[in-house]
C-alpha cells in the first residue's frame, strides 16, 4: 500500500500517533477531563485526515471533482495567468467537515506547478482565488487538452500540500494533496467542455463528474 492509500494522510499521522502516546503515557498522571480532551483531539485529527476509498468513473472524456465540498462558481471565466483565454471554471468550497485529500480531475501529464504566497481571506469570497497563498497544477490530458486546478488556502487552512511534480503522469481519481482546515479548489476547463454539475451541488473527490472533454 503506497502512503497516498492509507486510511488517514500522513500529515495527520505525523500529529496523532504522537498525540496518542502522549495520551497513553500521561493519560493515569492527568485530571481525567484533560484526559478526555486529548482522546478528543486525537479522534478529531483521524476525522480530518480521513483518506476514504473512492469509486472513480471510467467513462470516456469525464473529469471528475478534485475536491469534496460544495460548488459555489460554475461558468465562463477570462483565466490569463496560465491558461491566457476564456475557460469553464469551476470552484469547490471545502469546509472543516469535508475530506481534505484532493484528487487529479483527469488522466494525462503535469506540465507545471506554481506555488504562490499570499494573503488568508475567507475561501468563499471570489478574490480568495487570486489573492490568497495557492498552488496552481497545469496540466496537458492524453488528448491535448489543457486543464488548471488551484489549491486555495483560506481563513483557517494555512497549509497546503502537494505530492506530485512537473513531468509526472498521473490517472483520473489519483490522490496528489490536501490543504489543511478547509479551504478551496479552482479547476479551469476548456471552454467547450459539456458541464454537468451546478452551483450548490456537493460533490465528492475523485468520484463525482464535474463534465466531459469534448
Amino acid at each position: 500500500m503506497r502512503f497516498t492509500e492509507f486510511p488517514v494522510a500522513k500529515e495527520g499521522l505525523i500529529l496523532v500517533i504522537p498525540l496518542s502516546i502522549l495520551t497513553i503515557v500521561l493519560g493515569f498522571l492527568l485530571p481525567v477531563y484533560i484526559t478526555l480532551l486529548l482522546v478528543l483531539i486525537d479522534l478529531f485529527l483521524l476525522y480530518f485526515f480521513r483518506n476514504p476509498e473512492r469509486r472513480i468513473p471510467d467513462f470516456k472524456g469525464s473529469v471528475v471533482a478534485p475536491a469534496d465540498g460544495k460548488v459555489i462558481h460554475a461558468g465562463e471565466y477570462l483565466e490569463d495567468r496560465f491558461l491566457g483565454g476564456k475557460t469553464i471554471k469551476i470552484s469547490i468550497f471545502m469546509s472543516i467537515f469535508n475530506v481534505h485529500i484532493n484528487r487529479i480531475p483527469t488522466s494525462g501529464r503535469i506540465t507545471d506547478v506554481f506555488y504562490k504566497k499570499g494573503r488568508f481571506f475567507s475561501a468563499n469570497f471570489d478574490k480568495a482565488s487570486l489573492l490568497n497563498e495557492h498552488n496552481a497544477v497545469l496540466m496537458e490530458t492524453e488528448n491535448g487538452k489543457k486543464v488548471l486546478f488551484v489549491q486555495i488556502a483560506g481563513l483557517v487552512a494555512r497549509r497546503i500540500i502537494c505530492w506530485i511534480k512537473k513531468g509526472d503522469s498521473v490517472v483520473r481519481g489519483q490522490r496528489f494533496g490536501l490543504i489543511c482546515f478547509g479551504s478551496r479548489v479552482d479547476i479551469f476547463l476548456p471552454l467547450e467542455t459539456k458541464i454537468d454539475v451546478k452551483i450548490g451541488q456537493r460533490v465528492k473527490g475523485g468520484e463525482t463528474i464535474l463534465g466531459y472533454l469534448t
